[in-house]
């Protein structure tokens, strides 16, 4: 590229140039450009609070939550001195530092279905731990996952199927979520070869109305594990601690026997854990899941210091709060403006959908909303769920009002008289 281009470009615009050159498709995964809409950044120079900062200084409130890891607001000041102190002191060891006992203890505390846990990265290496232990535990195959369903990048289920083989899924068997014929069906053609059970804490599919697990869903789900003597695992990598400290489900009654966290975990530390009943903890024991990263002290010094402060302040409350707000403030400004929209998922974990959209795979008014949100400092989605943390205090969430009042303000401007 020559000079003088490069100097009339953002910076967001000549890294994005750069990386063509040297990352497959410039970007990989979930952060790649295609998954936010056109127009938002691409890369980042920090974050703060409930704020996050592009690499051109603009400063956007963040209703991504780095998509979902910040849980207590960007450098959190007590979960990085705890990081900080252990990272001082030696973080990549010849073995885990004593954080990874006091976690432990700490998620055996906070969740009632825990009688152990082990520590991982990733959510994905979280979940293929609870489907290889559940496999060990009960010397079963076949694992239900429901349709659509996020659970990985990894070969038994990644959304992609390049590079996947036949043999990689020949042990998956789909059901619908809410489904509970569709459920039975699945258990049925398992057989006697029923190793798990995978849920999700609610449906959150991209691209589609969010749902909640029916009472009737939830307990079909563990009566079928119950009968069959399969492991019920509750993929909270997404949702846990925001919901409920004591694990999503906690909240229909019903508890699993393995469960997966990530994301908020360790408020943006890289971090991810498997908790158990005792009936999957000798398999736990028997299974090699590994890797050089999974014992580093700081991020789990980082988990204690989340989870600590998430108890104290009652954190699933305040987010609740604090997206009701949001949502409230939203519906209210749409109506006002001519727009019909449809709020789904929970407070904490909101996606908000033009009813105009429905006939529309690419959500264009759901799209242009978002856009004119990011051009007045607000960083949303319009296909995946958002995320709420603490830092969203009242304060914050009426200085996003006022931004996406003007975001509604612009919409109604360009409608055109056909619309």
């Amino acid at each position: 590229m020559d000079d003088a281009r490069l100097q009339n470009q953002s910076r967001d615009a000549a890294l994005r140039d750069r990386a063509a050159h040297v990352i497959p498709g410039g970007m990989w995964g979930h952060q790649r450009a295609a998954a936010v809409p056109a127009g938002y950044p691409q890369f980042f120079a920090g974050g703060e609070g409930p704020y996050v900062i592009d690499v051109d200084g603009r400063r956007y409130i963040d209703f991504m939550c780095s998509w979902g890891p910040i849980v207590l607001g960007h450098l959190h000041p007590a979960v990085e001195e705890a990081a900080r102190v252990q990272r001082e002191a030696g973080d990549c060891l010849d073995g885990p530092t004593e954080h990874a006992v006091k976690l432990a203890e700490l998620l055996v505390e906070t969740m009632p279905m825990a009688d152990w846990a082990q520590f991982q990265k990733n959510g994905g290496d979280a979940t293929t731990a609870c489907v290889t232990i559940a496999r060990a535990g009960t010397q079963k195959r076949k694992v239900l996952v429901a349709k659509g369903a996020y659970h990985g990048a990894v070969p038994w289920c990644s959304p992609s199927l390049a590079g996947v083989t036949a043999e990689d899924r020949a042990h998956v068997l789909h059901y619908e979520f809410n489904d509970v014929d569709s459920l039975a069906a699945a258990v049925a053609e398992a057989g006697d070869d029923l190793a798990a059970i995978v849920v999700s804490a609610f449906r959150h599919d991209l691209g589609r109305l969010l749902e909640d697990p029916t009472p009737e869903f939830a307990a079909a789900v563990r009566s079928h594990a119950d009968a069959t003597g399969a492991a019920m695992i509750l993929d909270d990598v997404r949702a846990g601690f925001r919901l409920h400290l004591g694990g999503s489900w906690e909240q229909w009654g019903v508890r699993p026997d393995l469960a997966a966290y990530s994301k908020a975990i360790a408020n943006g530390h890289p971090l991810s854990a498997v908790v158990g009943n005792d009936r999957f903890r000798a398999a736990a024991e028997q299974v090699f899941v590994t890797g050089s990263f999974w014992y580093t002290g700081a991020p789990m010094a980082a988990a204690v210091a989340t989870i600590t402060e998430l108890h104290r302040i009652d954190g699933p409350a305040l987010m609740r709060a604090a997206g009701q707000r949001f949502r409230d403030g939203l519906s209210e400004q749409a109506a006002r403006h001519g727009f019909e929209v449809i709020h789904s998922g929970p407070p904490a974990m909101p996606l908000m959908q033009f009813v105009a959209d429905a006939d529309d795979p690419l959500d264009k008014l759901g799209e242009a909303f978002c856009q004119e949100a990011l051009k007045r400092g607000v960083y949303m989605h319009h296909r995946h769920n958002m995320f709420l943390g603490t830092s969203h205090t009242s304060e914050i969430i009426d200085l996003a009002l006022q931004a996406t009042e003007g975001a509604f303000a612009a919409l109604a401007r360009g409608r055109t008289p056909d619309d």
